[in-house]
C-alpha cells in the first residue's frame, strides 16, 4: 500500500466520475485518504441541493462510502481548527490534513488553501486533475485499467470508455487526455 496520504475535499467528492476514479485508485493501493463526517455531510447536502441525488440516494451513497472505507474517517481535527489561517469555511479540511499527517489536499478550491499557509505545515493543495495525473505517471497501466473498469461497471445506462473519459474531461481534462491516448492507440492497433 502506498504511503501517499491525502485529504479529499467535498467539492471533489461531489463529482461522480471523479469520485469513482479516486476511490478506485485508493482501493487499488495508490494512495491513502481521509475525510470527516463534516466533509461527507457537505457532499450529501450539495448532492441533494443541486438535485443530483434524492436525500435517500445521497444517504445511501455516503453510507456505502463509509462502509467500504471505514479507515478513512478522521476525527479529532476540531481542536486544531482555531490555529488554521486559511479560508474559514475550509479550515476543517486543513485541520484534517494536519491531524492525519496528510501531505496533500485534493480540492477544486485551490485559492482557499494558499501556499503561504500550507508550506510551513508541509502540505500541498492539488487539483484533482493534477493529483490523478501524478497517479497516472506513477502507474499508467493501473490508472488506465481503473478507467476501463469504471466504464465496464456502468450499466444503467451502459457507458463506453470514451463516454467515461468525456465525463471525466469535464472536470479533469488533462488526466482524461493522458488515459485516452493509450486507449486510442490500443484501439487503432486492433
Amino acid at each position: 500500500m502506498s504511503s501517499i496520504r491525502v485529504v479529499i475535499d467535498a467539492n471533489v467528492l461531489f463529482s461522480a466520475p471523479v469520485r469513482d476514479a479516486l476511490l478506485r485508485a485508493a482501493d487499488r493501493g495508490l494512495f491513502q485518504f481521509n475525510w470527516t463526517n463534516e466533509i461527507l455531510d457537505e457532499v450529501r447536502r450539495n448532492l441533494v441541493k443541486t438535485g443530483r441525488s434524492s436525500e435517500e440516494q445521497a444517504n445511501r451513497l455516503i453510507a456505502t462510502m463509509q462502509a467500504y472505507f471505514p479507515e478513512a474517517l478522521a476525527t479529532g481535527y476540531e481542536s486544531v481548527m482555531p490555529s488554521m489561517t486559511n479560508e474559514p469555511k475550509d479550515r476543517h479540511v486543513l485541520a484534517t490534513a494536519v491531524v492525519t499527517r496528510s501531505r496533500i489536499i485534493v480540492t477544486n478550491n485551490l485559492r482557499d488553501f494558499p501556499a503561504t499557509v500550507l508550506a510551513p505545515l508541509n502540505i500541498e493543495a492539488q487539483s484533482p486533475d493534477r493529483f490523478l495525473i501524478d497517479l497516472f505517471r506513477l502507474s499508467p497501466e493501473l490508472m488506465t485499467e481503473i478507467v476501463l473498469s469504471q466504464a465496464n461497471d456502468l450499466r444503467n445506462p451502459p457507458h463506453t470508455v470514451h463516454r467515461v473519459l468525456d465525463k471525466l474531461a469535464e472536470q479533469i481534462p488533462n488526466f482524461a487526455a493522458l488515459v485516452r491516448a493509450p486507449i486510442s492507440r490500443d484501439q487503432d492497433s486492433t
